[in-house]
């Protein structure tokens, strides 16, 4: 999936194509000459945080805005001068919007009847869809009476009755409870793999994006930094940015000290000599981060000196227990250092019995940590 703004042929594959656009508001570059394309039938994704450009980029693809530069094309169509109610693409807003003066059928049947369905064939398709999202026989059900999982099924299917190339999301768990939005991502990708729509989804919640997503762009200051499977962001960053905004890492800076083969060893101003793989080649001296997830760090009793594998280890005390059931960690603080590192816990029971001020030791294989220099950052 190409970032560059490079122009594109228009694929028969894709539902979206995305070519060099930017958008300005005053002096601020909301997005920069962003290309990408998205592949028909897929669960895409942009994560990022507020500000970012995602939103902006949302709205341009709708027709809300209009790019300053470049080209959207949906369905194998320039969308270059058709407004929003022209264009093969329905959009779920964090805010549902529904209609609280209709009842569910109402609501859903709306979009129909202002493109002049006959009514019988709205009836029908009403209730299929409502069948569909799993809200059968709920026609006449006010608004009101409807759980929260339940008004954004309504929403969808409002949007999906209507049979769109793309169905644009605009955040819209964010209203949710934690719990209802945990059962509202599965049920999301669940109707999304039944319909075979293009859902284009912006959210700055990661779990969000790596739950539902066949691929993910990880957007940061109006361009992509990073578009790949969530196994991909997770596993393999290609910036710090990617790094340290997807999933939880513990972040150490330094000076690179030497390298063998694809792993350097980076020298910390406190001290700590830390090796992992470079995602470029480094030269010694040259300035590196260094992330390593909280699962990929191992925990020994203060007595163990070496991994198995003859990696070092690192004198650490315990500072906090997080307990949180299957996502246990602890904190600990390594002498030298000021922040605090988390540590997972294994779902074993081994370490059951830790306590706060306790010494133990930590280390992690190298290659479960990544480090980049100071050109990687965007």
């Amino acid at each position: 999936m190409s970032t560059s703004s490079t122009a594109q042929t228009p694929s028969p594959q894709a539902d979206l194509q995305v070519s060099g656009v930017s958008k300005r508001f005053g002096n601020f570059e909301a997005v920069r000459d962003l290309s990408f394309t998205v592949e028909r039938g897929s669960f895409f994704s942009i994560l990022g945080p507020s500000g970012c450009g995602k939103t902006t980029l949302l709205r341009m693809i709708a027709g809300f805005n209009a790019p300053d530069s470049g080209d959207i094309v949906i369905g194998g169509r320039s969308m270059h001068g058709v407004g929003p109610n022209r264009r093969p693409v329905n959009m779920v807003f964090q805010h549902l919007a529904l209609f609280p003066m209709m009842n569910v059928g109402e609501n859903v049947a709306y979009g129909l009847q202002q493109r002049g369905v006959a009514a019988n064939e709205v009836k029908r398709r009403v209730g299929e869809m409502l069948d569909r999202v799993g809200l059968p026989g709920s026609e006449n059900k006010g608004v009101e009476q409807l759980s929260g999982g339940q008004r954004q099924r309504v929403a969808i299917a409002r949007s999906l009755v209507l049979e769109p190339t793309l169905l644009l999301l605009d955040e819209p768990l964010g209203a949710l409870d934690l719990k209802l939005r945990e059962h509202m991502k599965i049920e999301l990708k669940q109707l999304q793999a039944a319909f075979g729509t293009t859902f284009v989804y912006i959210t700055h919640d990661q779990s969000e994006a790596l739950v539902l997503s066949d691929r993910v762009a990880v957007m940061n200051h109006g361009v992509f930094e990073q578009v790949g499977s969530p196994q991909d962001l997770y596993y393999q960053p290609l910036t710090p940015f990617v790094a340290s905004f997807v999933g939880n890492s513990n972040q150490f800076s330094g000076h690179v000290e030497s390298s063998v083969g694809d792993c350097a060893t980076v020298r910390t101003p406190s001290g700590l000599a830390l090796q992992a793989r470079m995602h470029v080649p480094l030269s010694s001296g040259a300035q590196a981060q260094l992330f390593v997830r909280p699962e990929a760090m191992v925990l020994l009793d203060g007595s163990q000196g070496l991994l198995a594998n003859g990696w070092a280890t690192y004198e650490a005390q315990v500072e906090s227990l997080l307990f949180d059931g299957a996502n246990s960690a602890v904190l600990v603080r390594e002498p030298q250092t000021r922040t605090p590192l988390r540590i997972a816990l294994p779902q074993t029971g081994q370490y059951a019995g830790l306590q706060v001020g306790q010494s133990l030791r930590f280390g992690f294989d190298p290659h479960h940590a990544v480090c980049f220099g100071a050109s990687d950052a965007r």
